[in-house]
């Protein structure tokens, strides 16, 4: 399953990422926001994903013949997409952390003895059987640049592996921001735990009425949210505040977090959404508290471990992985939020290459912190015209989405 050469190793200073989320000169304030957010960008953003992949295979309906292109991320998807055993996923991400989080994932779903055992491994915490487990069946099996990547040690003098015996999901950008989130919440005297003690959605309600909501209202978080880096934890870079900020009769985004931590806490049953389960309590619910995520659920294990084997993860951008394939080659692409980021001459290329190399019946799905689809009046209208947005499906499907980060979900199939 490698992509790289046995002496390969990973691209860890992320030049090209950096590149990529680049559009304005060093010394003005947007391009000093862009360094600010590329560079805290450079290491492990999302140990998991936070795009809902019940909504992704809902949209897309994979059949066996599909070829997938998708962004990596946290990797979650990916291995939910597995699940509806499509022909072959291309997984891509210029972040090296990402690429070496997606191999690790597979290799445990392929290597680990069965589903306990990756249950242990993927969402349980402070268990050091997991690096046990690590050492004696996947690290043998890696390939040589992943195996390294896992084994390097830190300042701490610990190797990277480590984290799965703690809580991997409290590090990378967005864990250390939702810890940050918590930390404050309880500078106020609220401890936002308590939500996973709600039995009820009428119980989740009334927790987010009565603590949560009042501290939208206070001076210190409405003064953080006016600023542009407030939202770089979240993974959503500078281009996005004004975008977001036009929500909002003010310039400060408390309001429409307001909304989106709603949605997160009252929308979905807490059993039913491990989503609120991760930003609230900080970890998997266990199983008389609700559900894990799908892709770790006992049903799909199998048919999931029976098809590693056509996933292949790659270091690159999208853009860059499609201009090497075949005109009308594949059926499916995922884009997640990295168009947020995009300029248009960027937008262009990425499209161009889409439209080339989509099938007959291809579709595209992507999300955007704003609501409404970027790509409107930015991407050529000779792209665009090859394309049929489903705007009602679209939202239809975005209420379903329990993650609640994303303002918009969107649907393209391509013109008959």
């Amino acid at each position: 399953m490698t992509d790289l050469a046995p002496d390969a190793g990973y691209r860890t200073s992320n030049h090209k990422l950096k590149t990529a989320l680049v559009q304005h000169a060093a010394l003005t304030p947007a391009g000093l926001s862009e360094r600010v957010f590329g560079l805290l960008f450079s290491g492990l953003v999302y140990p998991q994903i936070w795009e809902d992949p019940a909504v992704d295979m809902e949209a897309m309906q994979i059949r066996p013949e599909h070829h997938i292109v998708t962004i990596g991320s946290g990797g979650c998807n990916m291995l939910a997409y597995l699940s509806a055993a499509p022909e072959r996923i291309d997984v891509v991400d210029l972040n090296a952390h990402h690429v070496a989080l997606n191999r690790l994932k597979l290799a445990a779903f392929r290597h680990l003895p069965g589903h306990p055992d990756v249950v242990r491994f993927l969402a349980r915490h402070d268990l050091q059987s997991n690096i046990h487990a690590y050492d004696l069946f996947i690290a043998p099996k890696l390939d040589a640049a992943t195996r390294r990547y896992w084994n390097a040690r830190g300042l701490n003098g610990q190797r990277r592996i480590a984290v799965f015996g703690r809580n991997i999901y409290r590090t990378g950008l967005l864990g250390r921001f939702i810890g940050l989130g918590h930390l404050i919440a309880r500078l106020h005297g609220v401890d936002p735990r308590g939500l996973a003690e709600a039995r009820s959605m009428r119980e989740q309600r009334r927790f987010f009425d009565e603590r949560l909501a009042p501290l939208f209202e206070r001076p210190l978080i409405r003064w953080i949210t006016r600023r542009k880096s407030s939202l770089f934890g979240l993974g959503i870079p500078p281009q996005q505040f004004d975008a977001l900020a036009s929500l909002s009769d003010e310039r400060s985004l408390a309001h429409v977090l307001r909304q989106r931590l709603e949605k997160l806490a009252c929308h979905f049953p807490l059993k039913e959404n491990y989503f609120a389960w991760q930003a609230f309590a900080r970890r998997y619910p266990l199983p008389q508290e609700g559900e894990l995520p799908d892709y770790l659920q006992a049903g799909r294990h199998e048919t999931i471990r029976a098809n590693t084997e056509r996933v292949r993860v790659h270091q690159e951008s999208i853009t860059t992985l499609l201009a090497g394939k075949m005109a009308g080659s594949v059926d499916r692409y995922v884009l997640l939020d990295a168009q947020d980021w995009m300029s248009d001459a960027q937008l262009d290329a990425l499209w161009t290459e889409i439209s080339r190399t989509a099938a007959e019946g291809a579709m595209i799905i992507f999300r955007t912190a704003a609501c409404a689809s970027l790509v409107e009046g930015r991407v050529s209208p000779a792209l665009l015209s090859q394309w049929h947005y489903e705007a009602d499906r679209s939202q239809a499907l975005n209420l379903k989405d329990r993650s609640a980060i994303y303002g918009g979900f969107h649907i393209y199939r391509k013109a008959a």
